[in-house]
């Protein structure tokens, strides 16, 4: 991934002196929103697990006080 990102600076500036979107530029644009969806899509299942963990947490904490009781 570093590689292509490098890649990509370096023919950025040719790319920017077109007036017309090339295949790079466009290319370069579907990769970066890509990445961004990926990394969206990871947090959000991060908050998920997260909260599940909590959850279990939770339910191992009042088994645990229920045993305590009796």
């Amino acid at each position: 991934m570093k590689v292509f990102a490098i890649m990509l600076l370096m023919t950025l500036p040719f790319v920017a002196a077109c007036q017309k979107q090339g295949p790079l530029e466009r290319a370069g644009k579907a990769v970066d929103s890509a990445v961004q969806d990926t990394k969206k899509s990871g947090e959000a299942a991060g908050k998920k697990v997260d909260d599940a963990v909590d959850d279990v947490s939770d339910g191992v904490k009042d088994a645990a006080d229920d045993l305590k009781k009796n």
